[in-house]
C-alpha cells in the first residue's frame, strides 16, 4: 500500500511538473504572438537592427582608423546616423514596403561607398526589406536595388588595416549580391500563392452562386408546374368524390364512405402539398404577396383592355364552337401566346387594329391572332439583340402542350399567328 502511495505520489507530481511546463512555454508563446503582433513591433525590431548596426559600425571604424580630433567626431556622428538608416526605415516604413526598400538600399550604399563598412544588422534589415518588396511592390525596383551590390561584388577591391574586415566587407557584399535576389524571389513566390488562393477563393464563390442560381430556378420550376398542374388535378378529385358522393342518389353507405374517405386523402395530399410548395419557395419568401394563380383563358377579356390601352387601337375579340374549361397547362400556353402575339403587334406595327379568334372544334383549340400592319419583315428573321425571342417562345409553349404553331403573312396584308392546341378537358383528365 505505501509503495502505491508514493507511485500515485510520484505521478502527481510528474503531471503537476508537465502543467507548469506546459503553462510556462504557453504563456511565453503567446506573450511572444502578441509582441510580434504589436502595432509599433516593426519599429522597435528596426530599431534595434539600427542601434547593432551602430555599434558594429562604430566597432569596425575605431579598429581601422586611429586619428583622433574635430573631424573624426563630426565623421563618427555622420556614420552613427548612417547605420540607424540602414535598418530603421525598415520599421518606420512599413506599410511602404517600396519606400522602405529604397532607404534602406540607399543608407547601405552610402554606407559602403563613403566608410567602406557593411554591417550584419544592416545585410539582415536589406534581406527583409527586398522580401517584402518582392511580396508587394513594382516588379522591376527589386532588380534595380540589387544591382549595385551585384557590380560591388564583382569589382571590389580593399585592403584595409586590419585585414579581417576587408575580408567580412567582402563577405557580407557577396551575401547582399547573392542573398538580395533569393530573398525577392522568396517574396515573390508568397505573393504568386496568395494570389493563387484568392482567385481560387474568388472562384470558388462564384461557382456557388452560380450554383445556388440554378437551384434556386429549379425549385422555382418545379414549384409552378406543382402549382398549376398536379395540386389542380388533386384539388378536382376531392371535389369530384364529394360531389359524386353528394349527388348520387341511393348510393350504399359503404360506397359513400369510401367516396368521403377519397376526398379526405385529396385534401391532405393538397396540404402535404402546399407544405412542399412552401419549402421549395424558401428563397423566396419575400415576395410571398406577389403570388397570384397563373392566367388561363378567362383573363383574355383583361388582357385585351390591357392592350387597347397601351396600343390606343382596337383589339377584338372573336370566340366560335362550345366554351369547355381546358386543362390548365393548355390554358396557359393559349393565353401566353395571345399575350406574345399582343406584345409582337404593338411592337413591330404599331397603330395596328388586332383580331384574337378563338375556335372551340371537338378536341381541338384554335387560336388565330391577326393584325392590319405591314407584315412580317422582308428575308428571314434570326432572332438576337434586335428581335428577341417572341416566336420561338411560342412554338416551344405550343410544343410543350402537344400543339404546333405557324407565323407568317395574313391574306390581305398584316401579320397571322396560328395555333392548335390540344382541348383536353378537366372532366377528361
Amino acid at each position: 500500500m505505501a509503495d502505491q502511495g508514493d507511485a500515485i505520489t510520484r505521478r502527481t507530481g510528474d503531471n503537476n511538473c508537465v502543467s507548469l511546463v506546459s503553462d510556462w512555454h504557453g504563456g511565453w508563446a503567446g506573450a511572444g504572438r502578441r509582441i510580434a503582433t504589436a502595432r509599433y513591433a516593426p519599429v522597435l525590431a528596426s530599431a534595434a537592427l539600427g542601434a547593432l548596426a551602430a555599434v558594429a559600425a562604430l566597432a569596425t571604424d575605431t579598429a581601422r582608423l586611429g586619428m583622433v580630433g574635430p573631424a573624426r567626431s563630426i565623421l563618427l556622428l555622420v556614420l552613427v546616423v548612417v547605420s540607424l538608416l540602414t535598418a530603421l526605415p525598415l520599421g518606420v516604413l512599413w506599410p511602404h514596403p517600396a519606400t522602405a526598400a529604397v532607404a534602406v538600399t540607399a543608407a547601405d550604399l552610402l554606407s559602403f561607398i563613403g566608410f567602406q563598412t557593411l554591417t550584419v544588422p544592416g545585410l539582415i534589415a536589406l534581406l527583409v526589406a527586398l522580401y517584402r518588396l518582392g511580396r508587394s511592390g513594382p516588379q522591376i525596383l527589386p532588380t534595380i536595388l540589387v544591382l549595385p551590390f551585384v557590380i560591388m561584388a564583382l569589382t571590389f577591391v580593399a585592403d584595409p588595416t586590419p585585414r579581417v574586415f576587408g575580408v567580412l566587407l567582402r563577405v557580407l557584399v557577396v551575401l547582399a549580391a547573392s542573398l538580395g535576389p533569393a530573398a525577392t524571389w522568396a517574396g515573390a513566390v508568397r505573393r504568386s500563392r496568395s494570389q493563387a488562393v484568392e482567385h481560387s477563393a474568388e472562384r470558388q464563390e462564384i461557382a456557388g452562386t452560380l450554383l445556388e442560381h440554378t437551384a434556386r430556378g429549379e425549385r422555382a420550376r418545379i414549384s409552378r408546374e406543382l402549382h398549376d398542374v398536379v395540386a389542380h388535378h388533386i384539388s378536382m378529385i376531392a371535389v369530384q368524390a364529394e360531389t359524386a358522393r353528394l349527388a348520387t342518389p341511393g348510393m350504399p353507405a359503404a360506397g359513400a364512405q369510401r367516396l368521403s374517405a377519397i376526398g379526405d386523402t385529396a385534401r391532405a395530399a393538397l396540404t402535404e402539398m402546399r407544405r412542399l410548395l412552401g419549402v421549395l419557395r424558401e428563397d423566396t419568401a419575400t415576395v410571398a404577396a406577389d403570388r397570384k394563380p397563373q392566367p388561363g383563358l378567362q383573363q383574355l377579356n383583361d388582357l385585351l383592355d390591357e392592350a387597347r390601352d397601351a396600343a390606343g387601337t382596337g383589339a377584338r375579340l372573336i370566340v366560335r364552337g362550345t366554351l369547355n374549361t381546358l386543362d390548365p397547362g393548355v390554358e396557359l400556353a393559349a393565353y401566353r401566346i395571345i399575350q406574345e402575339a399582343l406584345t409582337n403587334a404593338r411592337r413591330h406595327a404599331p397603330g395596328a387594329a388586332v383580331d384574337v379568334e378563338l375556335h372551340y372544334a371537338g378536341h381541338e383549340l384554335r387560336l388565330r391572332i391577326r393584325d392590319n400592319g405591314p407584315g412580317p419583315p422582308l428575308g428571314p428573321t434570326i432572332p438576337g439583340p434586335g428581335h428577341g425571342h417572341g416566336l420561338l417562345g411560342m412554338r416551344e409553349r405550343a410544343a410543350a402542350v402537344g400543339g404546333e404553331l405557324r407565323t407568317g403573312e395574313a391574306a390581305g396584308g398584316g401579320f397571322l399567328v396560328e395555333a392548335t392546341l390540344p382541348a383536353k378537358t378537366d372532366s377528361a383528365a
